[in-house]
């Protein structure tokens, strides 16, 4: 792992950057003009100083700053002060936001305490991991105020040049991004110096694995219950690992034949859906009312899929000893529990339904999601889409030039 910290990261105390020191430990607002001096023998330079509240794990405390504003060749005394009134005005005028010197580690513990129990499981896991193998070992000791977006663009550029995916990019940015943006609302920093940065290419690094329509029949025939069920219902209707072992007995409906997404499970703990658009209600063919039958119960609020303590099970234990293994066996492709709904997603684009039909039976909500992600091209609709076009074009095209071509060399 190529090691950034020192090699795209400039000294937070470089040369004409704001320099401070602790005034007080009380922090108390009053007017100030600031002071103006020239500073150096051969090359003489406008120093500006001036007071204002900065964020420490102390709290609120005064400091006193000391800035070069330019040369007293190129500034006279009356453009100088020009300089140092346009910095104290929203100090005076008490529109200043003090500036955070908490390190990124130390906001992120308190951010990590205070907005756990607000996000959902998989997103506390998720960022969990770009905080601790990603963000921490590079930016960890950067203070809020010292991180730019030049900064974070070169981070994020470094980590594609040691070889991580543009996805794995993406993650990294977003989970960032997540947390300077806590920064902004809680007024620590003005700006989320994050947004907007460029990540490259977002297509996986590796091709997604999945099984085609003619291998996922027999596959789940040769699984024991309920993976056999769990197999087939997830490629029968795209729903998440999650949303489906979340299901309970209210939420299926099966006179009307509608499954209600209203809950997800990560790791035994439920939620809401991943967004707002994950939130819906599935048609379910008849297929899938016979596989969710036997399984169903009169207690509304009991899961459709259960241990025999009645709580949720667990995906990874039924992948790594059940679905893994049986794909070994079979000499398949081994795949997990999310490549089903792709399989879904890919069949949805064979039988011609739009591309907004899959969106909203995926619950995805960007369009682009469903176009770059799940529609899969299955080689034989490719063979077949060709074969369309020439027909459409001309039927007979080919032999009606062989047939002119025959005719001139005759």
């Amino acid at each position: 792992m190529l090691d950034t910290a020192s090699t795209i990261i400039p000294d937070a105390h470089k040369a004409g950057r704001a320099t401070c020191r602790k005034e007080t430990a009380v922090a108390r607002r009053r007017y100030q003009s600031g002071s103006l001096r020239i500073r150096g023998k051969r090359r003489k330079v406008w120093v500006a100083r001036w007071r204002e509240e900065v964020l420490s794990s102390e709290g609120t405390i005064r400091v006193r700053r000391a800035e070069v504003l330019g040369t007293a060749a190129e500034l006279s005394k009356r453009e100088a002060q020009v300089l140092l009134d346009a910095k104290v005005r929203p100090i005076n005028e008490g529109r200043h936001i003090p500036q955070s010197t908490l390190t990124l580690k130390e906001f992120h513990r308190e951010w990590d305490s205070t907005m756990t129990p607000l996000l959902k499981p998989t997103s506390v896991h998720y960022y969990g991991i770009q905080f601790r193998c990603h963000i921490m070992p590079a930016l960890g000791d950067w203070r809020l105020c010292d991180l730019k977006p030049g900064e974070i663009q070169a981070f994020l550029a470094a980590k594609r040049a040691a070889g991580l995916s543009g996805s794995t990019v993406h993650g990294i940015r977003t989970a960032l991004s997540k947390l300077l943006q806590s920064a902004v609302e809680w007024r620590y920093i003005d700006v989320n110096p994050a947004r907007g940065l460029l990540v490259g290419d977002r297509q996986p690094a590796r091709e997604r694995k999945m099984l085609s329509p003619e291998q996922i029949k027999p596959f789940a025939d040769s699984l024991p219950q309920p993976c056999r069920s769990i197999v087939l219902l997830l490629a029968l209707t795209g729903l998440r690992i999650g949303e489906l072992l979340a299901l309970r007995n209210k939420n299926v409906d099966l006179a009307a034949g509608v499954i209600r997404v209203r809950e997800t499970v990560h790791e035994g703990r439920f939620g809401s859906p991943k967004t707002r658009s994950s939130r819906r209600d599935v048609p379910m063919s008849e297929a899938v009312r016979s596989l969710l039958k036997p399984f169903a119960s009169e207690d509304p609020n009991g899961l459709i899929f259960r241990a025999r303590n009645g709580s949720p099970l667990n995906p990874k234990n039924l992948a790594n000893r059940v679905l893994r293994p049986a794909c070994k066996k079979l000499n398949l492709p081994v795949v997990g529990w999310h490549s089903f709904r792709h399989s879904h997603a890919t069949l949805l684009t064979e039988v011609g339904e739009s591309i907004k039909t899959t969106q909203a039976i995926l619950g995805h909500s960007d369009l682009n999601t469903t176009l770059n992600i799940y529609s899969h091209a299955i080689p034989e609709s490719q063979r077949r889409a060709v074969e369309r076009v020439a027909e459409i074009l001309d039927p007979n095209g080919l032999k009606s030039a062989d047939s002119s071509a025959a005719r001139i060399v005759n």
